[in-house]
């Protein structure tokens, strides 16, 4: 019954996402090289906070921790070259989760391509994520996309998200999920490939999905999947 949500909820939850979005943005913009994980992590908490959001999920990791950790608690360690963000914002009771990655100086080959195939496994999950679809075949969907891209055991080291509401995941997907998606519904799906990660909150509405977190000037990676294209987040590179 949380997961199901009336007309009012889904207004709220699309406001939900672009106030979370923004914070996000707001806080990447100003992420720089010798700040500490908990310097970023107390900008991320600020930029909610002042928006009416309570960051429940407030993550950071830079450099090697990105490769380390998936759910990383954010530490001393200052800033070098590569930092990921991720955040669960709460209001009205809903919870809205995204994750963002950012590069300073040119971004490595294999961290390229890390992060192309990652945004190809969360386009899957996403495209088929529609209405009257079983959540465990979306979820082996996502698992045929990581063996595709060379990547086939990287979705055991962390969940790969599922359906959201009340809590960050009121359901874990797994090949078990016997659930059925239905309009209405908000998902956030989660994969990582080590050192990498894609993440947003979709509304699955009557004429496809709908990206609750999107953010208009973030970099993007187009994707061609299972009929569809999908533009998931890329890599933001800084000087």
């Amino acid at each position: 019954m949380r997961a199901n949500l009336t007309v009012p909820e889904v207004k709220r939850f699309r406001r939900l996402g672009r106030l979370c979005a923004q914070a996000m943005e707001a806080t990447m913009r100003a992420v720089r090289p010798g700040q500490s994980e908990h310097r970023i992590a107390a900008k991320l908490s600020n930029e909610t906070g002042k928006r009416g959001i309570q960051a429940i999920v407030n993550l950071v990791a830079t450099d090697e921790r990105i490769f380390s950790f998936r759910h990383p608690l954010p530490t001393d360690k200052k800033l070098e070259r590569y930092a990921m963000l991720v955040l669960c914002g709460r209001r009205w009771g809903l919870v809205c989760s995204l994750t963002r990655l950012i590069h300073f100086g040119r971004l490595p080959s294999d961290l390229k391509e890390k992060a192309k195939a990652v945004a190809k496994v969360d386009a899957a999950f996403i495209a088929n994520t529609q209405p009257g679809q079983r959540l465990g075949d979306i979820f082996k969907r996502g698992m045929e996309v990581y063996a595709e891209a060379d990547y086939p055991d990287e979705w055991q080291y962390h969940h790969q998200g599922g359906l959201a509401g009340y809590e960050p995941r009121e359901i874990v997907a797994t090949s078990y999920s016997e659930e059925v998606v239905s309009v209405g519904q908000v998902y956030a799906w989660n994969p990582s490939i080590t050192g990498t990660k894609s993440e947003d909150t979709i509304l699955v509405t009557e004429h496809g999905y709908e990206i609750l977190t999107a953010m208009n000037d973030w970099p993007t990676i187009q994707v061609h999947i299972d009929g569809q294209t999908l533009l998931r987040p890329a890599i933001l590179e800084r000087n």
